[in-house]
């Protein structure tokens, strides 16, 4: 079916909407993540996957500086991925794979004033802060159509060429570093950083739209065949065509149903709006999705 469509040009339309906005509020997304990491994450030798994990367990084995191995590391992920990705995955998290390794440095001796005036005797309550702080900076990210960066560019690396999906590359990524930090550290390790990725994840889905992890769209559109071709294409996603009646002038209509992953709500709203501005959209929290044609993502945190 030729739509003469060019879905690409679509995305790239959502990516440069208000983006001066969006880079602002996903800076400051980025400090947030900079202060977590150097007030509660490094001193407190916590390891909840992603980057910052890694880098925390390269600090006890090799006595590494943490932040020169994530500037170093980050750098060469974006140097590798910009050959290897599309550029709408580059695109997507370059900017705070920029700008996050900068931060560490800049936050940190501040948070080295602030440690003396807020401090946490009990471990729990420092997991507890940063998992707030966490997932608030994570969320903030998300709800901009950014990503963290970080590893994230090496998972869409592995699932592009060795054809795993992202849902299971990023699991497999988190649970090792997580492990390896009960390894160098302690099992407890394990338990204090369960706390952060539980509590962070419920507030991102919180930020970014309710607290489902999915979201279920009803859509009504002139342009049904472009729509449905941009979820199916673009986001790998089945969709459900409903027959509908008008309540007012019974006009037979039909319907796209679709589920789709929370941090595909933004993307796939404007999306629609570009394709159709006229577009009849109603969107609620999806509790649980089972079968059908999705892509498997797991909301673990990536950076």
């Amino acid at each position: 079916m030729n739509l003469d469509i060019d879905f690409s040009k679509i995305v790239e339309r959502v990516n440069n909407k208000n983006l001066f906005l969006r880079l602002v509020i996903t800076t400051i997304g980025a400090f947030l993540l900079a202060v977590n990491y150097n007030m509660f994450l490094e001193p407190n030798n916590l390891v909840i996957g992603g980057l910052t994990g890694l880098s925390v367990v390269c600090k006890k084995v090799f006595s590494w500086n943490p932040t020169i191995f994530i500037y170093l590391v980050t750098s060469i992920l974006i140097l590798i991925s910009i050959f290897l990705l599309e550029k709408k995955d580059l695109v997507s998290g370059l900017y705070v794979g920029l700008i996050y390794p900068f931060f560490i440095t800049f936050t940190g001796p501040l948070c080295s004033v602030l440690s003396k005036y807020i401090q946490f005797s009990d471990k729990i309550l420092i997991a507890l802060a940063s998992a707030i702080l966490y997932g608030s900076a994570c969320g903030i990210i998300y709800k901009s159509g950014f990503n963290t960066g970080g590893l994230d560019f090496l998972i869409k690396i592995v699932c592009k060429y060795g054809k795993i999906s992202e849902g299971k590359s990023t699991f497999a990524t988190c649970i090792l570093i997580v492990l390896a930090g009960a390894v160098v550290f302690d099992v407890n390790n394990v338990a204090y950083s369960a706390i952060i990725l539980y509590l962070s994840s419920l507030i991102i889905d919180k930020i970014i739209i309710g607290i489902s992890n999915a979201k279920l769209f009803y859509i009504y559109t002139k342009e049904l065949d472009k729509v449905k071709e941009f979820i199916m294409n673009e986001l790998n996603t089945g969709v459900t065509i409903l027959d509908a009646e008008g309540g007012y002038n019974k006009k037979k209509k039909k319907l796209i149903m679709c589920a789709v992953d929370s941090k595909d709500y933004y993307l796939l709203k404007e999306a629609i709006l570009m394709i159709d501005n006229n577009a009849f959209i109603i969107i609620d929290d999806c509790y649980e999705v089972s079968g059908g044609m999705k892509r498997e993502r797991i909301n673990l945190l990536e950076g």
